[in-house]
């Protein structure tokens, strides 16, 4: 039987340096088992005593009963992770609690939503990545970035890095997952009409995804998220172009330019149908009311026109 707890319980647990310092303790030693062929490390109380900085072994007992059952299991070999406690840990190892350094602004390629200028840049603002348009002010994008990945990389490195992350996270959105959880995710599809997108931004419907666990949410046009599905990602591919390294802000001159468009063709249910056009060839994806692809057809341009 399972005991519920609160938040503020579960986290007054970690207000002890000696607590953090065994879970650093516990994912150095499951880090080395995997590095060595390993699985789940079971670490004894005699080996966390010598990894961590505590005056006597009552107090360790003390801490380590205090941590077990939420951060914590005890098996028959020692302790090893519960699911909370490998998550706390990797935040801690990241240091991802600290303010991401300071970046930019960097060039980077793509096209204004709202001008069509090319002038873009990426900088940190308010602790998000953002690429602004330089010609008329307007964000082209804004996104999250951790502590840790402004840390590893730098520059155009980071920049790519976070293109990677982007598109994977909407591939698994577009699977009804949240990459921050794991939990289940609903999509509302509106009008752009209906939105506060202006007028001249040619986008017809935008998507919606939030995580009913999380409260994470994920919107943009609808051909963006669709965009990562792996039958747009193979199509790109076979002619050239890697989706997958491709930040959305890099997809704003195919909307513009008409190449990428979504309509709604159905109404009762709704269905939606996005077309990726790409020289003579097009990709027609069509969706159903909760923008989940239903099925997908490679096409000539000319009878899409």
């Amino acid at each position: 039987m399972t005991t519920e707890q609160t938040a503020d319980a579960v986290f007054g647990l970690l207000s002890n340096e000696i607590r953090v310092d065994v879970l650093r303790a516990v994912a150095t030693a499951q880090n080395e088992a995997e590095q060595s062929g390993g699985g789940i490390a079971e670490l004894p109380f005699s080996e966390i005593y010598e990894r961590v900085d505590v005056d006597s072994t009552s107090k360790l007992s003390y801490h380590l009963t205090e941590l077990t059952g939420t951060f914590l299991r005890k098996g028959d070999e020692g302790y090893s992770f519960t699911h909370a406690g490998e998550r706390m840990a990797r935040f801690v190892l990241a240091e991802n609690y600290d303010r991401p350094a300071e970046f930019g602004p960097l060039e980077t390629d793509g096209t204004c939503l709202f001008c069509g200028e090319s002038a873009l840049e990426a900088t940190l603002h308010d602790q998000y990545f953002v690429v602004r348009c330089s010609a008329c002010g307007r964000p082209a994008t804004g996104y999250t970035v951790t502590p840790a990945q402004t840390r590893a990389h730098d520059g155009a490195e980071l920049l790519e890095a976070l293109k990677r992350k982007q598109a994977i996270e909407y591939e698994l959105v577009q699977r009804n997952v949240c990459p921050e959880c794991g939990g289940s995710v609903t999509t509302e599809v509106r009008a752009a009409s209906e939105t506060t997108l202006p007028d001249e931004v040619p986008i017809s419907f935008v998507t919606i995804d939030e995580c009913q666990h999380c409260l994470r949410i994920y919107s943009g046009p609808m051909t963006y998220s669709v965009a990562y599905h792996p039958a747009s990602v193979a199509f790109h591919w076979d002619r050239g172009v890697d989706i997958m390294q491709t930040g959305m802000w890099e997809f704003h001159d195919h909307v513009r330019d008409g190449r990428w468009t979504a309509e709604r063709i159905e109404t009762d249910p709704p269905e939606y149908r996005v077309v990726f056009r790409r020289s003579a060839a097009a990709l027609t994806v069509h969706l159903d009311d909760t923008a989940r692809v239903t099925r997908t057809e490679r096409v000539r341009s000319r009878t899409l026109d």
